[in-house]
């Protein structure tokens, strides 16, 4: 699994990106959060951090099963060996990574978080959105003539093209190039993932956690978050990607539960 990594102390924040992006979504919050000159340290991480890409994105390899529990135990495997004794986990995650967060809250997978945060994770999922997953997840994927056009797609596709350009770093790693063209660096397999059981998971979680979303998320509605956590946090006037928009947001978020 392909990481990005920074910082230093016991404690470990590990940061999950959304399906379709890569580990390079989370640049502005290293900014905002892990800088060695960040003027706030009571906003400040005081720890080390990862940022992967998770399997079937941006440079990590692919797998045969995109389920959220096999997607958990690869996650799980690769932070291992990053854990020190007596440091904290922190999982930071979005989207489907804010889902797989839940499930590594449950302890079921070899590490055991001090705490966890998810924000924008789709709580409600139509028969058509899942069939649409499920015929993508079948589909090979699509060649592009040019880089540029492939940026472009997976810009639309990560939900970061009202945001960040292709030259911006938080769109590193989305796009790669084969033999026949350019292609989203994305396996499609991974659309396969399925409608995940966020009530189970809140339930079965053996640390606190806590939910947020984009006060413009079109996504989830902050009713739908808050009937998984009645405490979720509106992160202001933001969309699907806060942490891209407003990673002040999200560190103040963290920073207030310290």
């Amino acid at each position: 699994m392909y990481i990005e990594q920074g910082g230093e102390g016991p404690d470990l924040l590990l940061m999950l990106h959304g399906m379709g992006a890569t580990g390079a979504v989370w640049s502005p919050m290293c900014a905002e959060m892990c800088a060695e000159m960040q003027t706030d340290a009571d906003t400040r991480w005081h720890g080390r951090w990862l940022a992967p890409d998770l399997p079937g994105h941006g440079r990590s390899g692919r797998q045969d099963s995109y389920a959220i529990g096999q997607l958990a135990a690869s996650v799980a495997h690769a932070v291992l060996p990053h854990l020190q004794p007596g440091g904290r986990l922190v999982v930071l995650g979005h989207s489907l990574g804010g889902v797989i967060a839940l499930a590594l809250a449950t302890g079921w997978f070899g590490v055991l978080p001090h705490r966890v945060f998810a924000a924008g994770i789709k709580i409600a999922w139509s028969d058509e959105e899942l069939r649409r997953m499920e015929t993508l997840a079948l589909q090979p994927a699509k060649l592009f003539p040019t880089e540029e056009e492939a940026q472009e797609r997976y810009l639309k596709v990560s939900g970061l093209a009202a945001v960040a350009g292709a030259a911006s770093p938080v769109a590193a790693r989305g796009v790669a190039r084969d033999s026949e063209g350019w292609r989203l660096a994305m396996d499609p397999r991974a659309n396969a993932v399925g409608k995940p059981p966020l009530s189970e998971l809140m339930a079965l979680a053996r640390c606190p956690v806590h939910l947020g979303r984009g006060g413009n998320d079109a996504m989830v509605t902050l009713e739908q978050t808050r009937s998984l956590d009645p405490g979720a946090r509106d992160l202001g006037p933001h969309g699907h990607n806060v942490m891209v928009e407003a990673p002040g947001q999200v560190r103040d978020w963290m920073a207030s539960f310290a």
